[in-house]
C-alpha cells in the first residue's frame, strides 16, 4: 500500500498550504500550486487510542498551515489515521489536474453501465446501494459494519474472486487494506476506486484500477463551511463538489 501512496507523492509538485480543516466526516486541504488554488478532500479517520490526554491524533495541530504542502502529503504514511486522512487530502489537493480525462459521472452511473448484467462486488456501503440492489443481476456488498443485506468485510476472499466488476472505497488507501483487496480480484475483472478520498491520478491504472471515481472541489468557501459543520457527502455535493470519473483506455 505504501508503494501506491509513495508513487502518488513522488508525482506531486510543491505547493503552499492555504487551509487545513479536519471535520467530523471530511478532511479538507487547500494549497496554492503553480499559481492557482486547489483543494482536496478525504474521509476523516478517527483513532480510538489517540484522544484527549493520550498521544495526539495530529502531532502538529495548529501549525500545519506553516508546513510545506509536500510535508502534509507525506502524512498519508503516518501511524495516526487522522494524520493519514490529512495526507490523502493534501495529495488530492496537489495532484496535477487532467480535466480532459474527467467525465462528469458519479460512481453509481458507471457501476450500472458496466455491471448491470454482471457479478458486482462493492467494498463499502455507499448511499446508492439500496437503489442498486434491484438493478444489478448479482450484487454483493462488503462492509466492516454490515447493514441488512451486506456481507462482513471478512467475506472478501470468497466474494471478490467471483466478481466481474469490483468497486472499492478509497478509504482502503487510508486504512492500508487496498493492496490486499486488489490481490483478491481476478486478472480479468474490472476494478473501480471510488469516493471523495480517491486520487484523480492516472498512476492508479498501473495498480490494476480501471475506473477512478472521485470529487473535484469547485466552491471552496461553501465546501469549507460544509466540512466544518459536519455535512454529509450528499450535502457537500450540493455545495460545490463535482463528481467525476476517469477511465483507463482499453
Amino acid at each position: 500500500m505504501n508503494n501506491i501512496i509513495q508513487n502518488l507523492i513522488n508525482s506531486l509538485p510543491e505547493g503552499k498550504v492555504k487551509m487545513v480543516q479536519v471535520g467530523y466526516f471530511w478532511t479538507l486541504v487547500c494549497v496554492k500550486v503553480n499559481g492557482r488554488e486547489q483543494c482536496g478532500l478525504a474521509a476523516s479517520m478517527h483513532n480510538s487510542n489517540y484522544e484527549h490526554n493520550r498521544t495526539p491524533a495530529v502531532q502538529a495541530a495548529g501549525r500545519l498551515q506553516d508546513r510545506m504542502a509536500s510535508e502534509l502529503a507525506e502524512m498519508a504514511l503516518a501511524e495516526s489515521l487522522t494524520e493519514r486522512a490529512i495526507g490523502m487530502a493534501a495529495i488530492n489537493a496537489l495532484l496535477p489536474r487532467y480535466p480532459e480525462q474527467w467525465r462528469t459521472a458519479n460512481a453509481e452511473e458507471v457501476i450500472l453501465e458496466e455491471g448491470r448484467d454482471k457479478r458486482v462486488a462493492v467494498v463499502g456501503h455507499f448511499p446508492f446501494i439500496e437503489k442498486m440492489r434491484d438493478e444489478i443481476k448479482s450484487l454483493s456488498v462488503l462492509e466492516l459494519a454490515p447493514r441488512p443485506g451486506d456481507l462482513p468485510a471478512s467475506a472478501a476472499p470468497d466474494v471478490l474472486p467471483q466478481a466481474d466488476l469490483v468497486a472499492i472505497t478509497a478509504t482502503t488507501l487510508t486504512n492500508d487494506t487496498l493492496d490486499d483487496l486488489l490481490m483478491l480480484c481476478r486478472p480479468d475483472a474490472r476494478v473501480m476506486l471510488l469516493g471523495p478520498t480517491t486520487p484523480l491520478s492516472p498512476l492508479l491504472y498501473n495498480h490494476g484500477i480501471h475506473f477512478i471515481s472521485g470529487a473535484v472541489v469547485e466552491d471552496v468557501n461553501k465546501v469549507s463551511l460544509g466540512v466544518t459543520q459536519a455535512a454529509s457527502f450528499r450535502q457537500l455535493s450540493q455545495m460545490g463538489v463535482r463528481l467525476v470519473t476517469m477511465q483507463k483506455a482499453d
